[in-house]
């Protein structure tokens, strides 16, 4: 079967193009990375696991996955770009501490640690330091996707760890010079040779600096002169690529050089559009990185070196973690957080295969050790997304305190509130001020501890479970407010409640429009989006602050709701979003005229097509 594949790419490529492989690896991406995330072993997993059955270990769809990988690393440098545009200078001062205390801490212990390893596995001591410290360095695109997917980038933890990644990622550059002065060497040439390689490798930096802060800014403001999207979008990529190949070039680490020109315009003002621009680029790429590891896994150098590879795996995870666990609680973070980090961070990255590689050229390491390194690492990569899943049965979990909380019991109220955060808080005053009887119920015990304090009577209960609602007076109510801030759970609440109390009326908290549609099907009696009236006075304060008279002021708020009201009508009616967003074209030309401003339908158009769509339209 594979052979007939690659019979049919090579007929296809001698008539043009070779689209065989782009075909095959769009093909694995897009199947293998949903059904992994949905068994819950998350994207990379995916990636890695495509990638072993597309490669020469697999069914050899592809061929050369070496060169796939260096093209791929280009994912991870346009990452790196854009974690340096979210890190401006006065960040990344105030994470100082954490850079070159707690990352230089675990770089310098691992480092040693895993050296000593490498000895008594028995490596000569520069091959032990080599193999040791290209092992300290962390896959940044496996724990930058893990936070990412998790959102934990800006926590306290993530930051954490995106610290000690931008001091490992800063290492390479003295880890490749300790290489180059330990290679073997006969000539005294040599030695000052390496010292202007370090120099270039210094005044790269400085040049890179010198361009972000006197060039770069001026270069994307000629460019959106031309008001091209796609111009900027090619200057983006110019510039994080260009910052790359420069520290390529001068031997130093292109992701660093990527971060570089990341952070020095990362308070430009073009920071957003050049985040925008560069974001489809770094996906795919970092997509393709993943799949490229997973094709280079060679099950056959496994085979043959099992035994070394599997010690090396099992030794130097081991260890690494052990490590990491102790410096992050020395550091004082809670068993939870080490915990988490240890495993996150316990295995080896791709800034490994440049030490690697750099080390085999001096002479320092020959091809099959270097092999053996290589497979070490890329294992321990493979088994990091099977180390967090089974991280979860180990990890404490938090319990809330019943302590002051009790469960519904026989609630008779006239009005049943589901949810007491700020938006059920709110909504339940002007009935409290009206004397009507009000049942609560919340799953949040802080939060009804805090809530007694100031006189509400709130009980512990999920409103979506059918015995709750029953214990809370559900049946009985003449009215049920589901005020929960959840999409899902808002909506199987109304589910639930229609389903069993069909004739009981059900007013929802909406997170916006495309929710609010689907509380209406699914039975709500009444639905508002929960920062649609804020938003609307909002708005009304901000013309009357430009001079707008009190009956100006009504007046076009009430022709914001009727409009609002008429899109939301034609989209329940099963129109398509884009006949609202007709409406929304023809109310903003009628807005324009009124107010005396000139809208071509160019510019109409392009604002419609940007908020009209149902999906996070408020």
């Amino acid at each position: 079967m594979a052979g007939e594949v690659a019979a049919h790419a090579a007929e296809a490529a001698h008539h043009g193009v070779d689209l065989v492989p782009v075909v095959v690896l769009l093909a694995a991406g897009a199947f293998a990375v949903p059904l992994f995330k949905r068994l819950g072993l998350g994207s990379v997993l995916g990636y890695l696991a495509a990638g072993l059955v597309l490669g020469p270990s697999g069914l050899g769809l592809i061929s050369d996955p070496a060169n796939m990988l260096a093209a791929a690393e280009l994912g991870v440098v346009l990452f790196l770009f854009i974690i340096g545009l979210e890190m401006e200078p006065t960040k990344l001062w105030a994470l100082r501490k954490q850079i070159f205390g707690l990352g230089l801490v675990q770089v310098a212990a691992c480092g040693a640690l895993l050296t000593g390893i490498g000895i008594l596995l028995g490596f000569a001591p520069a091959v032990a330091f080599v193999f040791g410290m290209g092992f300290v360095l962390t896959s940044t695109a496996i724990v930058m996707q893990v936070l990412g997917e998790r959102g934990e980038l800006s926590t306290d933890s993530g930051q954490k760890m995106v610290s000690i990644l931008l001091l490992e990622d800063l290492a390479i550059v003295p880890l490749l010079a300790v290489v180059s002065l330990m290679a073997p060497t006969t000539h005294e040439a040599d030695m000052m040779t390496r010292l202007i390689s370090l120099g270039v490798a210094l005044g790269a930096i400085l040049l890179l600096i010198f361009l972000g802060r006197r060039i770069m800014n001026s270069f994307f403001a000629l460019m959106a002169q031309a008001k091209v999207r796609e111009v900027m979008t090619a200057a983006a990529l110019l510039v994080a690529l260009g910052a790359a190949l420069l520290f390529q070039v001068v031997g130093l680490s292109m992701a660093m050089g990527a971060f570089l020109a990341g952070v020095l315009l990362s308070t430009s003002t073009f920071k957003h559009q050049l985040e925008a621009d560069v974001e489809p680029f770094r996906g795919l790429l970092l997509g393709l990185f993943f799949l490229s590891v997973g094709m280079s896994l060679d099950l056959s150098t496994i085979a043959g070196n099992w035994q070394i590879i599997a010690l090396s795996v099992v030794a130097y995870m081991a260890v690494k973690a052990v490590a990491i666990y102790l410096i992050a609680r020395l550091f004082r973070s809670s068993h939870g957080e080490a915990l988490e980090r240890a495993v996150l961070m316990g295995q080896g990255g791709e800034f490994a295969f440049v030490l690697y590689t750099s080390a085999a050229s001096a002479g320092l390491i020959d091809g099959p050790t270097n092999a053996i390194f290589t497979a070490t690492v890329i294992v321990s990569m493979v088994l990091t997304p099977f180390g967090m899943i089974a991280l979860r049965f180990f990890m404490p979990r938090h319990v809330q305190s019943m302590e002051g909380v009790e469960a519904p019991d026989g609630l008779s109220g006239r009005v049943l509130i589901i949810g007491f955060g700020r938006f059920g808080q709110i909504v339940s005053q002007p009935l409290l001020a009206l004397r009507h009887s009000v049942s609560i119920i919340d799953n949040d015990t802080d939060m009804i501890r805090a809530a007694a304090q100031v006189g509400f009577k709130v009980h512990y209960g999920d409103g979506t479970r059918l015995d709750i609602l029953r214990a809370a007076g559900a049946g009985s109510a003449d009215l049920i407010l589901v005020c929960t801030d959840k999409k899902d759970q808002t909506t199987r609440i109304v589910e639930l409640l229609r389903e069993e109390y069909p004739l009981t009326k059900v007013l929802a908290r909406a997170y916006d429009r495309g929710h609010a549609i689907e509380l209406v099907n699914a039975g709500a009696t009444y639905q508002k989006r929960e920062l649609f009236d804020s938003a609307i006075t909002f708005g009304g304060e901000a013309i009357r602050q430009m001079g707008a008279d009190e009956l100006t002021v009504e007046e076009v708020l009430e022709g914001v709701r009727n409009r609002d009201q008429e899109r939301f009508e034609l989209q329940m009616n099963g129109d398509d979003w884009r006949a609202g967003g007709q409406l929304l074209l023809s109310n903003a030309r009628e807005q324009a005229r009124e107010g005396g401003v000139t809208v071509t339908p160019e510019s109409a158009e392009k604002a419609v097509s940007q908020t009209a769509e149902p999906k996070g339209a408020n």
